[in-house]
């Protein structure tokens, strides 16, 4: 395979929406460490999965957002190879297959370690990977989207990984898993908002065609909002410290996002708004998870 033909799918996998992979991962096992039940290889194998699993579903995306129509010429989003014809629709239905296999394949280590539980898990999350745009009722095309990445970005994987440590469920891990599923909402949502009138056009039926652009933008805020709460619920618990409180650090980033949303001139800025806000995930949860482990 050339260079070029590698660089076609690196950007078909869609690197920048990995951040909603890498956090919950991440704040898990800070949970664990912080009880002193962090394991290395499950942790490991975990963020494979998660990774794996994001970028399946971003294949799928690509596959049946092209054969929905949902992606046009009008696309002002990051370029989709599919409908721009630098890859086969068989070939990236094939990607997709691979990549979710893949996932799962190595998820039975997981499964040999937690039980049948992670086996259930598992199968759900690269079930709802390809429902999300596929099949006879496609999430994503139903209002469903935001839903399905709040709960399986945020518990499913961080409560996943921390039970895969500690082989344990646990409450902090319930908790901690309200801002990492909000801030992935987030990522959604902005992508929802710049696409917003293609994919009215396209009868993709996000919250954003169903309630507005409005709505979009008090989301995002709600999100980014119930992300903070939290750290002062874990304050007032025995075992955290002062440092709890780094993820405070990234308001002046988010503030300047907010403005980004309420007084972008068109649509094509959002493409950076939402690199924006992916960093801005990434940089809370390196702070939330510096915070747990300190």
């Amino acid at each position: 395979m050339t260079s070029q033909k590698l660089s076609i799918w690196f950007d078909a996998a869609r690197p920048k929406t990995l951040a909603a992979a890498l956090v919950p991962i991440m704040v898990g096992a800070a949970l664990a460490w912080n009880d002193g039940l962090f394991r290395l290889d499950t942790t490991a194998v975990a963020l494979f999965c998660a990774i794996a699993i994001q970028i399946g579903t971003n294949f799928a995306n690509d596959y049946f957002d092209f054969i929905k129509g949902a992606d046009t010429d009008e696309r002002i989003g990051f370029q989709r190879a599919t409908a721009t014809g630098l890859i086969s629709p068989r070939a990236m239905l094939t990607a997709t297959i691979i990549t979710m296999s893949i996932a799962f394949l190595a998820g039975l280590y997981l499964v040999w370690v937690g039980g049948f539980v992670i086996l259930i898990i598992g199968i759900l999350s690269l079930l709802f990977g390809i429902l999300y745009t596929g099949g006879p009722f496609p999430l994503g095309y139903n209002g469903l989207g935001d839903l399905f990445v709040f709960i399986f970005f945020g518990f499913v994987a961080v409560m996943g990984t921390y039970y895969v440590n500690a082989l344990e469920w646990s409450m902090i891990s319930f908790w901690a898993s309200i801002p990492v599923g909000a801030l992935a909402v987030n990522i959604l949502v902005i992508n929802n908002l710049r696409d917003i009138n293609q994919d009215k056009i396209a009868g993709k039926n996000t919250l954003g065609v169903i309630f507005g652009e409005t709505a979009l933008k008090i989301e995002y805020i709600l999100m980014a909002l119930i992300s903070y709460p939290v750290l002062f619920y874990f304050y007032s618990l025995d075992g955290f410290s002062p440092w709890i409180f780094l993820p405070l650090l990234t308001l002046p980033f988010l503030l300047i996002i907010l403005y980004d949303i309420q007084n972008h001139s068109n649509k094509s800025e959002l493409n950076q708004t939402l690199e924006q806000t992916a960093q801005f995930m990434i940089l809370f949860g390196v702070l939330f998870s510096a915070g747990i482990v300190i």
